[in-house]
């Protein structure tokens, strides 16, 4: 069985196929608060990314998934974990589902397949997100899965013409998982 299939999604690794997709997703504005980038990204850029996705979560720090739907491997959204940290068997979560796929639960089941990844295969103890305060939809579904809020940032995003608060949430293993 494949751990990281789940009943309506599937995660697996970028594919060379995946450019357009990543180029799209990537370049899409709406995403760059998310994802801490200000500038658009080449496809030659993004075409060495892909060269070296496939490094080892060990080596590379970071693994990033498609989130892609059983039935035809439709990329629906990613999800990452990033800020590796084997010695405190820690890691960072971030996800972000393409607007058409959301409410439809593939957030929910990545999440879960996710967790249970770094948890059973990987040995973490803790993963943890850092969302922004008005990220509603992204706090219920951190909180629906057990994180909890560790600390408030105060006035840690810009966001013209303000500022806005940044929450962590943390989900530490309880090695019943």
């Amino acid at each position: 069985m494949n751990t990281l299939k789940g009943t309506q999604i599937h995660l697996r690794a970028l594919e060379l196929e995946d450019l357009q997709f990543l180029y799209e997703t990537e370049n899409k504005e709406a995403f760059w608060q998310v994802s801490n980038t200000q500038t658009p990204f080449s496809k030659f850029t993004l075409s060495k990314y892909l060269d070296n996705a496939h490094l080892d979560i060990y080596e590379a720090k970071q693994l990033r998934l498609v989130m892609a739907t059983n039935t035809d491997d439709k990329p629906v959204g990613m999800i990452d974990l990033f800020d590796f940290d084997p010695a405190n068997k820690r890691a960072g979560i971030g996800i972000l589902t393409l607007e058409t796929y959301r409410k439809k639960g593939f957030a929910t089941e990545a999440l879960r397949l996710l967790i249970s990844y770094a948890f059973q295969h990987l040995n973490l103890h803790q993963l943890y997100a850092h969302i922004a305060s008005d990220n509603a939809n992204s706090m219920d579904l951190f909180k629906k899965n057990n994180f909890v809020i560790a600390g408030v940032r105060k006035d840690w995003i810009f966001d013209l013409p303000t500022y806005k608060d940044e929450v962590m949430y943390q989900l530490i293993r309880t090695y019943e998982d």
